[in-house]
């Protein structure tokens, strides 16, 4: 399938309060990597599509689920996002040794993000 979900993360307000919902919920692996001045949890899942959990970036915001679509090119996805009407709440941003990341609102209010890995 071009263009799959690839990875679904949660923007919290209280990230102990999440891992131990979640953790109890399911059967995910949570695994907590140290990323800078941040930490981000991964959601090893097994089969199907992974994802993370992390403090929500955006102060006042609530929590809120993030699904990532896996894109050739970021910054031409982004830009074509935008042509088409979509506004871009973070430009292309690179992850440091996994890839490069765009988080976009749809002309419908929408949040996607879009995911290129580094090969």
């Amino acid at each position: 399938m071009a263009n799959p979900f690839v990875h679904v993360e949660l923007n919290t307000t209280d990230v102990d309060k999440a891992k131990a919902f979640y953790g109890k919920l399911f059967a995910w692996q949570l695994e907590d990597v140290p990323m800078g001045d941040m930490t981000y949890t991964l959601i090893k899942v097994g089969e199907g599509t992974g994802g993370g959990l992390m403090k929500h970036p955006m102060a006042g915001a609530p929590s809120a689920w993030l699904a990532y679509v896996l894109v050739d090119d970021v910054k031409a996805a982004t830009a074509k996002a935008k042509s088409l009407g979509a506004n871009i709440i973070t430009d292309v941003t690179e992850v440091p040794n996994t890839g490069w990341l765009s988080i976009l609102m749809d002309p419908t209010g929408a949040v996607l993000g879009l995911w290129q890995a580094k090969m």
